[in-house]
């Protein structure tokens, strides 16, 4: 339920209370589950009343939701039971033993073991440990004090344990002013209106002449009502919904619920009238009644937004959505169609994202828990995590338990964060770990997390309080928030029925945001202040749903299957929570969900039928499709790189294909050839002579930058591989590279010990100087560029000793 329709509960609540409608108050209090009356409760404890006890706390908690509840009710019926046992009614106490402690046995079953042995005492103080148990007031009166304590410390009860501090009588005084606008809202207002109803919008009869409108101030006190509201009101102030939720998209979603926030809509209809032009002097007019003599309260241009946005939506058939205008014209071959390269994982992969800042770097998970970081340009792998548990002892027992009877775990998400320095990932089973990535090719643990309870069904990174944090969510139904420093949780939702599928966090102007969908098909927002959630829908199909936003943050999409199979990819209208479109194009009922992506805020592809389809975002009719040249399964998972042209398709084969336009092609191609700054980089002086007796004798500190713009990558060529089958004589130039590189940096050498001679083999030509000696990026080679314009490139080999074949001072190079 959103936040609107919550404080509208607190004044029925309110209202209830000052008409004296103890059980209804108290009724409601439970149905909502908004707000916990603990001297209500207090009240039947002390009364003994032990059945109205349970039936008020089932409202807010069950036995089973954690550890305090389940003491809450032990406490409750424990005391029953002793209570029966004091009476001597032997045959109650055996049937609480029997239908409300049973439950606890299988929890504690030699606590259960001793209380039914009480049943064989004379008197149950005979045993030592309820010996001091005095008369049933005291027991009663000492039990509430524990039971306050498990209630304050249950984080079921945060948030419900204080009403909020309302002026007495608020929804009176809310409907009267609504009359008053209603009033000055009339084309022909009378000065003493005749308000017979709160049924309809008040109008006046037309008179026989115009008359001036003239603001009507209902007091109060015109409707009786009674004193105000104490018992409830004595509590601390609730904290209030934040500021920000009235404003941006979000905003728009919570003002015009229509399903589940019907109840809110009331609050926002009577504020929400069309003004006539003919009626624009009104605004002038004071839009409540003066709440003193004197006081005039005008509106104003924020009141005024404020208002826009409150107004109901129109129905989706009413509305006509102009197309936006694009800055240039596009066309199909701007969509990556054409297969650049097959890549096999090794194992079936689940979770793809390319790196923000490199466009050609590749993050792959897949179901054996292996994480690989791929270099898609020189096909290879920079670096590869197989799954491993970092520090068992900082895991959850319930983890450690599940992983012995059961050590299989697979990926379900890996994501970079926005600036392509971290890198994480979620698995099936509590985990989450976050890597480092310095660059080039490797990937440092940073933080192990146990998340969740089951599966962690989905992970991404957000920035609330310009702050970067992780944001996860899991079987165990509920979204955190984890400090990416230090893995501290910040925030906790709980508010979804079933387990929570996707999130899609996000932010308009200031405001902070998370979507997210539960596998019953229901979507939520939350704001970054644990205040529950602030929109509650039922997206299309009713079952796991994923939504994303384009690149540019202006427009959102969803794309979901049903239990019965059939997709739907929709776009949302923010501004109203309503569906703006559906796209139409998919053939037949899946047996999964359909995975889908947004591109160069123009493009949708989903893959389907094997089959990946394309979508213009402004038609919802198929656009073009490709089977990428076979080789798909059912269900192709896809993920676009930043800059849209190049497409990571899965295979069912246990790999990926990566899809490219023009663009892509020449990105994957190109050798990096931009200026090369000695004096920047003096990896290796000119001077060295290509001897095979050339040694590094005398190595002073030598500052070792490398810029990852500079030649250091052999081009495809090179390597033995050509990966598109392009003649390498085809002129390559920095213009066609795409690809937005990033700086790293290797660790400076300041001692000589850490140079070490290695003889290059090939070396007889002596007549030819070396004028540029530098490693590849992948660490595996030596790349020369001979005086006599010859280029050679020598490779560590691959063995046992060194698997990855990089660097090794100690094993003889072969040339390539």
């Amino acid at each position: 339920m959103s936040s609107l329709s919550r404080e509208l509960v607190f004044l029925i609540l309110q209202f209830l209370e000052e008409e004296k409608f103890k059980e209804s108050v108290h009724k409601l209090e439970k149905e909502s589950g908004f707000f916990f009356n603990m001297k209500y409760f207090e009240e039947k404890v002390q009364a003994g009343e032990w059945e109205e006890v349970e039936k008020y706390l089932a409202g807010f908690t069950k036995v089973d939701d954690n550890r305090y509840s389940m003491k809450i009710f032990f406490e409750i019926r424990k005391q029953k039971y002793l209570e029966a046992l004091d009476r001597q009614d032997k045959a109650k106490a055996v049937e609480i033993l029997v239908s409300d402690l049973k439950v606890f046995s299988t929890f504690n079953e030699e606590l259960y073991k001793e209380i039914t042995q009480l049943l064989t005492l004379n008197n149950f103080r005979e045993n030592e440990q309820l010996s001091k148990y005095g008369d049933t007031k005291t027991a009663r009166s000492i039990m509430l004090i524990e039971l306050k304590k498990l209630i304050e410390a249950n984080p079921l009860f945060r948030d419900k344990l204080a009403f909020p501090t309302l002026k007495s009588s608020r929804l009176r005084t809310l409907i009267n002013q609504s009359l008053n606008w209603q009033h000055q809202l009339c084309k022909n207002p009378r000065p003493n209106p005749d308000i017979k109803t709160l049924f309809t919008d008040h109008t006046c009869a037309p008179p026989n002449g115009p008359l001036a409108p003239t603001p009507v101030n209902l007091p109060v006190a015109a409707v009786a009502k009674p004193a105000a509201y104490t018992s409830l009101g004595a509590h601390s102030p609730f904290p209030p919904t934040a500021a920000a939720a009235n404003a941006g998209a979000l905003a728009g979603w919570m003002a015009n619920a229509s399903a589940s926030s019907s109840v809110q809509a009331a609050v926002v209809t009577a504020s929400s009238i069309p003004v006539p032009q003919n009626q624009v002097s009104v605004l002038k007019r004071p839009r409540t009644p003066p709440a003193a003599p004197g006081v005039v309260e005008y509106q104003n241009p924020d009141h005024e937004h404020l208002m826009k946005r409150l107004r109901p939506a129109q129905s989706v058939e009413e509305v006509t959505y102009p197309t936006p205008l694009r800055p240039q014209a596009w066309s199909l071959d701007d969509l990556p169609r054409t297969v650049a390269l097959t890549m096999h994982q090794g194992s079936t992969v689940t979770s793809m994202d390319f790196c923000p800042s490199q466009q050609t770097l590749l993050l792959v998970g897949s179901t054996n828990g292996e994480i690989t970081l791929w270099e898609l340009g020189m096909r290879e792998r920079l670096a590869t995590k197989p799954f491993k548990i970092w520090e068992m002892s900082t895991c959850s027992m319930t983890f450690q338990a599940l992983m012995v009877n059961d050590a299989t775990i697979s990926v379900s998400r890996v994501t970079w964060s926005p600036d392509g320095s971290f890198v994480g990932v979620a698995f099936s089973k509590h985990l989450i770990h976050l890597y480092a990535y310095p660059g080039p090719n490797d990937l440092i643990p940073r933080l192990e997390i146990d998340a969740h309870v089951g599966g962690v069904n989905d992970l991404a990174f957000a920035h609330p309080n310009k702050q970067l944090c992780i944001v996860t969510c899991g079987d165990d139904k509920l979204i955190k928030v984890w400090d990416s420093m230090t893995g501290q949780k910040v925030f906790n939702f709980e508010g979804h029925d079933a387990p929570v599928y996707s999130i899609c966090p996000h932010h308009k102007e200031n405001i902070q945001f998370i979507f997210s969908t539960a596998v019953d098909g229901k979507i939520k927002a939350w704001l970054y202040d644990n205040m529950g959630s602030r929109v509650d829908y039922d997206a299309p199909g009713h079952w796991c749903t994923t939504m994303l936003y384009s690149a540019d943050g202006s427009r959102l999409f969803s794309c979901g299957t049903s239990k019965d199979g059939e997709s739907f990819l929709v776009e949302w209208n923010e501004s109203e929570g309503a569906i703006k479109r559906t796209y139409v194009g998919f053939r037949k009922k899946s047996a999964g969900v359909v995975s889908f992506d947004t591109t160069q805020n123009h493009f949708l592809a989903a893959g389907e039928d094997s089959q990946i389809k394309f979508w213009d975002m402004d038609n919802i009719n198929l656009l073009t499709f490709t089977d990428a040249e076979g080789g798909l399964p059912s269900l192709p998972r896809v993920r676009f790189n930043k800059e849209g042209n190049l497409l990571a398709v899965t295979t069912a084969d246990n790999g990926f294909k990566i899809l490219a336009n023009a663009v892509g092609l020449r990105s994957l191609r190109a050798t990096e050839t931009s200026s090369f700054d000695p004096l920047r980089t003096p990896i290796v002086s000119a001077a060295i002579k290509a001897s095979g007796s050339s040694a590094v004798t005398n190595a002073g500190p030598v500052s070792c930058k490398v810029e990852r713009s500079s030649p250091v990558r052999p081009s495809p060529i090179l390597n033995g591989v050509d990966p598109l089958g392009r003649s390498v004589e085809k002129a390559r130039v920095v213009d066609d590279v795409i690809e937005k590189t990033k700086p790293w940096q290797l660790a400076e050498i300041v001692d000589p010990i850490q140079c070490r001679l290695v003889t290059l083999p090939d070396s007889t030509d002596t007549s030819s100087k070396v004028v540029r000696l530098l490693y590849t990026n992948s660490g595996v080679g030596i790349l020369a560029l001979g005086s006599n314009g010859v280029q050679k490139l020598w490779k560590w080999p691959r063995n046992e000793q060194n698997p990855s074949g990089k660097v090794s001072t100690w094993k003889r190079l072969y040339h390539a």
